[in-house]
């Protein structure tokens, strides 16, 4: 692999973090906090990944644009996320859509949410933008895709994922050429053009751009002055480019972040409550495909104060105790059973109960005698003593959101609606 430049690019450039969507395959899970703002992994959240990469490459200046329900996610930022300082040349800006351009004109694309703030992109005067999606799960070295970009002398350069070609059907995915140059940007396409040097995969477009931050800002204004346009980067500012001037794939496979333990490029969109239950559950293996202990790439937070986790009761049928499973701070297990589950903080389940495949959000309390299997439990719900999930399927999907192949998303109004 090349060798990093002395002076880094990182150093001039600024990550723009999209995070105003609200993810509705997420369902109830993002009625209250739009997707980036939902938890993960024991004390994270979705943003905190594209937040960790930007901040571990070496980027000190960083945007976020919020715009669906974001009082949580703003209160998250504005807690585990101050500790940039002006006078070190850090800046950490929270964008809410808040009609600065028009009284009546909210983001209406991604392209917009980044268009509607370039006068504050231009007074930082930075070199290169970053344009980050705030709801993925993945570590990665941005300043090598800065290197190549700068070195390809592309117009944009696109973050795209290797996948085996068939899977890429639900994907923008980027036709190249033998060099990496987009020829042409096909939008989920049923027969996905294959990678020259791989014809069994294809390139899909992972939502990461860098350019240079005047080529952008030119890009964006001719695109706001289009009344036929969408004012979104897949749809239309990349498309023009890829027609019009020179894209580049940069493959993530060559910055992505891998500990000793990881062995493949990983990246997860956790948009599904599948996905976001499988995400979470996988970091209960023995070698998790991702490595949330690597001290060498941390992922930051807000780290909140709380005391250890505690298993309390040592009876035959009635002892704290967990077996592969994740849990945070602040959990009691008193008397109950964890297997392969991850316990968010504040976590209380009470005696004879049995949790087997359980995401649970913090302060969640479990009732005595509940049987929980393979279910993601949002935050605060308070489970009924006796309350058994996972193993009629016709009940479950009559009283939560069940998923075909029986993840059970459990919330509060959910709870109250039951007849016990």
């Amino acid at each position: 692999m090349v060798e990093k430049r002395i002076q880094p690019l990182a150093r001039d450039a600024m990550a723009y973090v999209l995070a105003g969507g609200r993810g509705s395959r997420l369902k109830e899970l993002t009625d209250r906090r739009a997707k980036p703002a939902v938890y993960f992994g024991g004390k994270s959240r979705i943003i905190d990944f594209a937040l960790s990469n930007a901040l571990n490459s070496g980027i000190r200046r960083i945007g976020v644009a919020t715009q669906y329900k974001a009082h949580s996610l703003i209160r998250h930022m504005q807690r585990g996320w101050n500790f940039f300082r002006p006078e070190r040349n850090e800046s950490f800006d929270i964008l809410p859509a808040s009609q600065r351009v028009s009284e009546t004109q909210w983001y209406e694309g991604t392209a917009d949410a980044v268009y509607q703030n370039i006068d504050i992109i231009e007074d930082y005067g930075v070199e290169y933008m970053v344009i980050l999606a705030g709801d993925h799960v993945y570590k990665m070295d941005y300043e090598w895709m800065l290197q190549q970009h700068v070195d390809s002398g592309a117009d944009v350069t696109i973050g795209c994922l290797e996948v085996p070609r068939m899977d890429a059907v639900g994907f923008g995915v980027m036709h190249v050429d033998k060099s990496d140059r987009i020829i042409d940007f096909v939008e989920k396409p049923a027969n996905p053009p294959g990678i020259p040097d791989k014809p069994d995969f294809a390139l899909a477009s992972m939502g990461i751009y860098v350019f240079h931050t005047r080529f952008l800002i030119d890009a964006l204004r001719r695109d706001a002055d289009d009344p036929n346009s969408s004012k979104d980067f897949g749809k239309d500012i990349i498309p023009y480019i890829v027609k019009n001037g020179k894209a580049v794939a940069h493959r993530f496979g060559q910055s992505c972040v891998r500990s000793d333990f990881e062995h493949e490029p990983y990246w997860r969109d956790v948009g599904t409550i599948e996905a976001y239950w499988q995400a979470n559950i996988d970091l209960t293996a023995i070698v998790p495909e991702l490595d949330i202990y690597d001290k060498s790439w941390p992922i930051w937070t807000y780290a909140e104060i709380s005391p250890p986790a505690k298993f309390v009761h040592d009876d035959e049928d009635r002892r704290g105790s967990a077996t592969s499973s994740v849990v945070a701070g602040d959990c009691i297990i008193s008397g109950a059973t964890l297997h392969k589950s991850l316990l968010f903080t504040g976590v209380r389940a009470n005696s004879y109960s049995k949790l087997d495949g359980a995401v649970v959000l913090p302060s969640v309390k479990v009732g005595r005698r509940a049987q929980l299997k393979n279910v993601v439990i949002d935050h605060g719900v308070v489970i009924p003593e006796g309350l058994v999930v996972g193993e009629d399927p016709e009940l479950d999907a009559k009283r939560f959101r069940r998923t075909e192949s029986g993840i059970c998303l459990i919330t509060q109004p959910m709870i109250d609606k039951l007849d016990l």
